[in-house]
């Protein structure tokens, strides 16, 4: 196997460096992407929510299940440094394919700024994405095996802070790119016609990737290198089958019982084999309550996120959008990683306490479990501050006079009285099939019945302006507004129709005594512009709304000022979100923690209970309890529809906590092992065995002496 020894620095091999920056160039690379695909593909490709979220989780799903073709490339063909070179290179392809695929002006032939053929563009970003999950999966469990290939043995614990850099580069890799990536975004760019610039956005993270490749291979002269050693997996799958076979052969009374139902397949297969077996198939076994960590982790960028929406995002100074929020967890990272490793892990081992990794992982779990109790707390919080909207069979309906009299209107079991310009406080509800008779009157004139087919489980606002005149509207707004944006609509009291223009969008043709679509803005003071033929030329036409902040919902009603000039006044029909951001905090740090003492460690510990020949396979093990923890959350979002989000964290909490019970008892049961020693054992039978074959005098000799 012949091995020079690699130069070292700080005590550690030089050539970690290089693979922890090759990490950190390659997460960049991959979270800078997935940060903007979601956004990509309902902008870009205009597909709806639930079809984009379903090819974005497959996608994730699939970068977690490739790792098995790269550990069976790695162990069986190519070894670790050449499955890692290769698959860069098709990774490299993959996101230079799927920045390609982002150029409008491809197809944009008539240059009016719209692809003219869209199915190209898929058809090239879904083999791009299907290159990177190849390339991304692939080199997965090479990249941390190999780099804790390059200790020596009794150098466990450099190796365990390897582990925690490693961890560290993932995550300044994954903080920078969501901090960078969505500032391309936005930039415009194009050759006929402007727009956001996803190819720059895709092409930085290709540019890093072909970097990360280039690192990598700037190191090739000090890595320890060692021989794939054949086909493991199907060795090991082979090997499992006849020890199940042959068990079952001889499953009558008749047949002694042996120690470990794998020692069935002593017949065909070495010792040495069926031990290593031994050690993985222990540590297969305790991965499979591990999932659930993971499908709780993962909702950080899907519930969490949509939690954020229904919060304020003023924190002092700082304006921070529902979707920044998951940058808290990899700041987070990145100070509790060295926190953990250097402050509290010595004074755990100071106060005599045996800190074990399986029992770290123990504790991970449960701080996750906490971490989703505080998240139905805030919840509760959340839900007390929201409006009510109608169920079932109900229906809401508020009154808003936009006339000049004060007009009267009797609804069941209340009567309104409404001065001019003014409205109901709020939306009253009313059951669907109890609503007989709405009237409207005004002091000295007849009396006016509402006949509108009002749709149930909406809300309606029924605009007045005459006695005999009203206009019944269907608002378009039954929730509140997604990503923690503001809903604003116009109200257009003129004769002629009127168009109205804010930062960018367009309410076109807003016809008389009637309301428009909601539109949806981010947070801040935005200025907007009336156009109508009915409008003198000399009027000021630039008005702006007062300072939006999240998750709230206005009319905007246009009026005549003294009969000429247009003035507008707002109304407010679901109020901002008051709980702050703030306080998603905490949790956030609960579930940080629980994934410092369970992933870093569970990391480590799989490369150190596996023995030398497969620890790329246990590597992936490991990556594969993230795919199933995806799979948890597609299960568990599709079949429980709960009315309630709080219940649904709750559900999540009691599941893990569960898990985490099953987890303890199961560590109790492992027995921590050195593979190292265990194939120490094997080599020195060998060399007496080989020995004994070759010179049985030797023996004979030895033997005698023993008898004296």
């Amino acid at each position: 196997m012949g091995m020079s020894k690699s130069p070292g620095c700080f005590g550690y091999p030089l050539s970690i460096f290089f693979i922890v920056a090759n990490e950190f160039c390659e997460r960049f690379s991959y979270y800078g992407m997935r940060g903007i695909l979601i956004l990509y593909f309902t902008n870009f490709f205009s597909w709806d929510d639930n079809m984009s979220t379903a090819i974005y989780h497959t996608f994730v799903a699939l970068c977690y299940l490739t790792p098995i073709l790269g550990a069976l490339i790695a162990d069986s063909w190519l070894g670790k440094f050449k499955t890692i070179v290769s698959l860069s290179i098709v990774y490299t392809i993959g996101q230079a394919v799927i920045s390609v695929s982002s150029i409008n002006d491809l197809t944009d032939h008539n240059h009016d700024g719209t692809p003219d053929s869209l199915p190209v563009h898929v058809a090239l970003s879904m083999i791009g994405l299907a290159l990177i999950a190849l390339g991304t999966g692939g080199i997965k469990p090479c990249v941390s095996a190999f780099g804790g290939d390059q200790f020596e043995e009794g150098q466990e614990k450099r190796r365990n802070r390897f582990f925690s850099m490693f961890y560290l580069a993932i995550n300044a890799g994954s903080l920078l790119s969501t901090i960078i990536t969505p500032m391309l975004r936005v930039q415009q760019c194009g050759i006929h016609s402007k727009q956001a610039c996803y190819p720059l956005a895709f092409g930085v993270p290709a540019a890093l990737m072909a970097v990360s490749l280039i690192v990598f291979i700037l190191g090739s002269g000090m890595y320890k290198k060692f021989q794939p050693q054949g086909n493991i997996m199907g060795k090991v799958a082979r090997c499992i089958h006849f020890a199940i076979k042959n068990r079952f052969r001889h499953r009558s009374k008749a047949f002694p019982k042996r120690e470990h139902w794998l020692d069935w397949a002593k017949e065909k297969y070495d010792e040495r084999l069926i031990s290593q077996i031994k050690m993985v198939m222990r540590v297969m076994f305790l991965y499979i309550p591990l999932p659930m960590f993971w499908a709780l982790f993962d909702q950080q960028g899907s519930r969490w996120t949509l939690q954020a929406a229904t919060m304020s995002g003023k924190i002092g100074a700082l304006e921070i959008q529902p979707d920044q929020m998951q940058t808290v967890n990899a700041i987070l990272i990145v100070i509790m990683v060295p926190i953990f490793d250097a402050v509290l892990y010595p004074l755990i081992a100071k106060c005599g306490l045996n800190f074990t990794s399986l029992k770290k992982m123990t504790v991970g779990m449960f701080l996750a479990s906490l971490a989703f109790v505080v998240a139905a707390i805030v919840q509760v919080e959340i839900d007390k501050t929201l409006p009510v909207f109608p169920n079932g069979n109900e229906i809401q309906i508020k009154v808003l006079n936009v006339g000049n009299n004060t007009m009267n209107i009797s609804l069941p079991g209340e009567m309104v009285t409404l001065h001019s310009l003014s409205q109901t406080n709020a939306y009253m509800t009313f059951d669907v099939n109890k609503l007989t008779s709405i009237n409207i009157s005004s002091p000295g004139s007849p009396v006016t019945a509402v006949t509108d087919d009002f749709k149930q489980g909406q809300r309606h606002t029924l605009l007045v302006w005459a006695p005999n005149h009203y206009r019944v509207v269907k608002d378009d707004l039954n929730q509140k507004p997604k990503k923690g944006e503001n809903g604003i609509r116009f109200v257009n009291t003129f004769n002629e129709l009127i168009t109205v223009t804010m930062s960018g969008k367009i309410y076109a043709n807003v016809s008389s005594n009637n309301a428009s679509n909601y539109q949806f803005f981010p947070s801040g003071i935005k200025g907007f512009t009336i156009s109508s033929t009915e409008i003198p030329a000399q009027c000021q036409p630039n008005f702006h709304t007062h300072y939006l902040e999240f998750g709230s919902a206005y009319t905007y009603l246009v009026q005549r000022k003294n009969g000429s000039c247009p003035e507008v006044r707002s109304f407010e029909d679901i109020s901002a979100n008051t709980v702050n951001m703030a306080l998603q905090i905490p949790q956030y740090f609960l579930l940080t923690c629980g994934e410092v003492v369970f992933s870093v460690t569970g990391l480590e510990f799989s490369y150190s209970q596996a023995p030398s020949n497969m620890k790329s396979v246990l590597q992936a093990g490991w990556l594969l309890t993230v795919a199933f923890g995806n799979i948890i959350v597609l299960i568990v979002a599709g079949a429980g529809q709960f009315s309630k989000q709080w219940a649904e964290y709750i559900l999540f909490a009691a599941l893990l906590l569960v898990v985490c019970i099953i987890f303890a008892i199961m560590t109790r049961f492992y027995t921590y092992i050195n593979p190292a020693e265990i194939e120490a054992q094997f080599d020195e039978d060998e060399k007496k065995k080989s020995l004994e074959n070759s010179n049985p005098y030797i023996t004979l000799g030895a033997n005698s002496q023993t008898q004296m």
